[in-house]
């Protein structure tokens, strides 16, 4: 530690930034999370956005990755409040016809959705589900000599290619090339575009091997948990506390920003070289969010009804149709029919609402900082595979882009995965670095979204940015 310092700042309290926290603490370190908002989390913050009594999830909702995240299952987060709810399915896509794919917990179980696809669908999936912790701690990070490369090199190979190539050389039927689809689609990438299929995979192997459960209380109980282990470690958090300038921050050893390239471009005296701030000038974000929260007064009433089994529902009809309107989004034009995810977390968590009300969450892609009110196409799309549901909104909230990024300044344009993942960022994020959490400063560090393995509620960047401090410090490159 410094002279009346410490060993490390975060600025910056998403999952990332308390995971980069914890490492820190756990290992004997004095270290200082500083937030700016008045409560941590980012976007695992859960708030009463329309009434009263009624929980809505602000951002994240629902976390394959993060019951999966290989450093949040080292964690005792259970004893520290973190309750993980489970749907008997991960995942639905209804279809108008009245029927519906499930993402069913077993592979085994896939029969009776996919039909004759289902024994392409084990193959794809099942060398994968078997070994999902292996294949989670070599992917969920950078580019490293993996621990088990001839299965991260199989993954590779059905992972690399577009989504759309994958499901139409796969799958003979729309129902599984759609569900593949539609999970691959939770990324902002292009469907025709490598690495899309990625997505697929790796969410689709979760939903398999751990399932896509949803926090007790809501994502704000992720936060609770990660906030109390860290103090419980001597950890200190400061909300409220805004930092322009690494100037304004105490001594400390080594600072590490839970911040996308915008905001580390906006800090002063981050004294970063020429060639590293063009690289995060030159940094690319992707498509933007707008998000409706609804309180109902019953359940939203599927044509398909098996697809309340699943607290995420995925609508976008076939493959041919999510293909379409993600290509319209990067052309620059709001989709007429989106693909919206909906999640109705009241199905199976009590807490959420009122005795007999309900909560739902949804969210489509726009391109980045659209000022287009999506209210209507998004309600439009719900009612054509619920209908009725309209009848059941009791009151709404909506977060367009420039909400969420009022919100939580890292999600810009409402880019909810710290920029696009494309071939180009996949690894080298946020800049062209053999290290991507070290910046041209040796005593600073980028450990958000924006570095490897990208967005989503796991907290792996945070986990390996602060290894790399403690390999430094240890090696006393950071006095």
């Amino acid at each position: 530690m410094t002279a009346a310092g410490y060993d490390a700042i975060i600025v910056g309290s998403g999952p990332n930034g308390l995971a980069a926290a914890i490492v820190l603490a756990r290992n004997g370190l004095r270290v200082m999370v500083y937030e700016a908002a008045d409560e941590p989390g980012g976007g695992m913050r859960t708030e009463p956005l329309t009434l009263p009594g009624f929980a809505h999830d602000v951002c994240s909702a629902v976390h394959p990755l993060g019951i999966g995240s290989p450093f949040f299952r080292s964690l005792p987060l259970g004893k520290h409040g973190l309750t993980w709810v489970q749907p008997p399915a991960a995942v639905a896509h209804p279809f108008e016809d009245g029927t519906v794919a499930l993402l069913e917990r077993s592979t085994a179980a896939m029969d009776q959705h996919l039909g004759t696809d289902a024994a392409a669908w084990r193959a794809l999936m099942d060398p994968f589900v078997s070994r999902w912790q292996q294949l989670f701690g070599d992917a969920l990070g950078p580019l490293k000599v993996p621990r088990h490369p001839i299965l991260l090199a199989r993954f590779g190979i059905a992972a690399f290619p577009a989504a759309t190539w994958l499901a139409r050389g796969l799958f003979r039927h729309a129902p599984a090339r759609a569900l593949f689809g539609g999970i691959a689609a939770h990324a902002t990438v292009p469907l025709r575009s490598p690495p899309s299929a990625a997505f697929g995979m790796i969410l689709g192997v979760a939903g398999h091997a751990v399932g896509w459960p949803i926090p007790r209380g809501g994502s704000a109980s992720i936060t609770r948990a990660l906030v109390s282990h860290y103090c419980s470690l001597g950890g200190e958090l400061t909300t409220n506390r805004l930092v322009e300038s690494l100037d304004d921050l105490p001594p400390a050893r080594a600072v590490l920003l839970d911040l996308t390239p915008r905001q580390i471009l906006r800090l002063h005296a981050t004294h970063l070289s020429t060639v590293y701030r063009a690289q995060l000038e030159r940094f690319q974000y992707g498509l933007g969010t707008f998000k409706i929260d609804w309180a109902l007064d019953q359940p939203i009433p599927w044509r398909a009804r098996e697809s309340a089994r699943a607290a995420t529902v995925h609508l976008g009809g076939t493959l041919e149709e999510i293909d379409s309107n993600r290509q319209q989004e990067w052309a620059g034009q709001p989709a007429e029919r989106p693909y919206v995810l909906v999640v109705q977390p009241s199905l199976f968590d009590g807490t959420r609402a009122p005795a007999g009300k309900h909560v739902a969450w949804a969210y489509c892609h726009v391109p980045n900082g659209s000022t287009f009110d999506m209210t209507d196409r998004m309600e439009a799309q719900v009612e054509r595979f619920a209908p009725g549901f309209r009848n059941r909104i009791v009151a709404r909230h909506t977060m367009a882009p420039a909400d969420l990024e009022r919100h939580n300044p890292n999600l810009v344009g409402g880019d909810l995965n710290g920029g696009e993942a494309s071939l180009a960022q996949l690894f080298f994020r946020p800049a062209l670095r053999p290290i991507p959490y070290a910046t041209s400063n040796p005593g600073l560090f980028v450990c958000s979204s924006s570095s490897p393995p990208g967005g989503g509620v796991h907290g792996m960047a945070g986990y390996y940015a602060a290894r790399l401090v403690l390999r430094r410090i240890r090696a006393r490159h950071l006095r």
